[in-house]
C-alpha cells in the first residue's frame, strides 16, 4: 500500500532493543529473567499473604494486592518480549502485534495511576478519619475502586491507542526502543503529529492532573493531620502507613512525567530506554519489596505462615 509516491505503508517493526553485542544480551537476558521471576514471585507472595491471614483482610491491603496482581500484569507486557529478543536475531513484530502491546501497556498504566489515587484516598481516610474508617471505606467501595480504576484505565488507553495508530508509519520500520512506545512511533509517522501530539497531551494531562492533584490533596491533609499528633511515636507510626505508598507513587509517576511531558523532539532513544526501565522493569519489582520489608503486619503473616510450612506434621 502506497502513501504518496515515495513512501509505503509499515506492516511490522524491528525492535533494536538494548544492545547488539552478543555477550550484553546474555547478560541482559540473565537480568531480566531474574528480575522477572523476583517480580512474579514476590507480588504472588504478597498476594496469597493477604489473602490467607484474617489480619491482613483491611481495605489497605486490598488495594496493595489489587497493585501486585496489576503489577504481574503489567511486567509481563514487556519483559518476556525482552527476553525473546535477547535470543532472537530478527526482532519483529506485527503491526498487530505493536498495536496489543502498546493498548494493554497504556491501560496497565492508566489502571495503575488511577489506583495509585485511590491508595492515597485510601490513607486520608485511615489518618484524618480513624474513627470512621471503618464504615467510610467497606469493602464493597474498595471493589468498586479498583474495579473503576481498571475500567477508567482501558477507556484511556482506547483513546490513547486509537489516537497513535491512526497515523501512517512510513520509511523505515526500525524501533529504537525494546517495546512499541508513543515517541519512537510519532517518529515513524509520515502524517503532520501536531492535532496528534495536541490531542496525547490532553488525554494524558487530564487523567495525571487529577489523580495527582487527588494524590496530593490527600497527603496535605494527611501531613498536616501527622503535625496535629502529640506523641512522636504515634507520628512515627502514621507516616510508616503512608511511607511504602509515596516511594511507589514517585518512582511510578516520576519515571512517566519525565518521559511524556517532554516535546518529542527532547526524546533521545537511549535516555528513553533507561527511563522506560523504572515503570516497565523496576517498578513492579521492588513494589512488594516496598511494602514487605518495612511492614511488620505483613512480616508477621510471613512468619505465621513459614511457621505453619514448617511445623511438624
Amino acid at each position: 500500500m502506497e502513501v504518496g509516491s515515495n513512501h509505503s505503508l509499515v506492516t511490522e517493526f524491528v525492535l533494536v532493543g538494548f544492545t547488539k553485542e552478543p555477550y550484553l544480551q546474555v547478560v541482559l537476558f540473565v537480568l531480566l529473567l531474574i528480575s522477572y521471576t523476583l517480580t512474579l514471585i514476590g507480588n504472588l507472595c504478597l498476594m496469597i499473604l493477604i489473602y490467607l491471614d484474617s489480619h491482613l483482610h483491611t481495605p489497605m491491603y486490598f488495594f496493595v494486592g489489587s497493585l501486585s496482581f496489576l503489577d504481574i500484569w503489567y511486567s509481563s507486557v514487556y519483559i518476556p518480549r525482552i527476553l525473546a529478543d535477547c535470543v532472537n536475531k530478527s526482532r519483529v513484530m506485527s503491526y498487530t502485534g505493536c498495536v496489543a502491546q502498546f493498548f494493554f501497556s497504556a491501560g496497565l498504566a492508566y489502571s495503575e495511576c488511577f489506583l495509585l489515587a485511590a491508595m492515597a484516598y485510601d490513607r486520608y481516610v485511615a489518618i484524618c478519619n480513624p474513627l470512621l474508617y471503618a464504615s467510610a471505606m467497606p469493602r464493597k467501595l474498595c471493589i468498586q475502586l479498583v474495579a473503576s480504576s481498571f475500567i477508567a484505565g482501558f477507556a484511556n488507553a482506547i483513546a490513547h491507542t486509537g489516537n497513535t495508530f491512526r497515523l501512517h508509519f512510513c520509511g523505515d520500520n526500525t524501533i529504537d526502543h525494546y517495546f512499541c512506545d508513543a515517541p519512537p512511533l510519532v517518529k515513524m509517522a509520515c502524517d503532520n503529529t501536531k492535532v496528534y501530539e495536541l490531542i496525547m497531551a490532553s488525554i494524558i494531562g487530564c487523567n495525571v492532573v487529577a489523580t495527582t492533584a487527588l494524590i496530593m490533596g490527600s497527603y496535605t491533609a494527611i501531613v498536616a493531620a501527622i503535625l496535629r499528633i502529640r506523641s512522636a511515636a504515634g507520628r512515627r507510626k502514621a507516616f510508616s502507613t503512608c511511607s511504602a505508598h509515596l516511594v511507589s507513587v514517585s518512582l511510578f509517576y516520576g519515571s512517566i512525567l519525565i518521559m511524556y511531558s517532554r516535546p518529542s523532539s527532547q526524546h533521545t532513544p537511549d535516555w528513553d530506554k533507561v527511563l522506560a526501565l523504572f515503570y516497565t522493569v523496576v517498578n513492579p519489582l521492588v513494589n512488594p519489596m516496598i511494602y514487605s520489608l518495612r511492614n511488620k503486619d505483613v512480616k508477621g503473616a510471613l512468619k505465621k505462615a513459614l511457621g505453619r510450612v514448617a511445623a511438624p506434621r
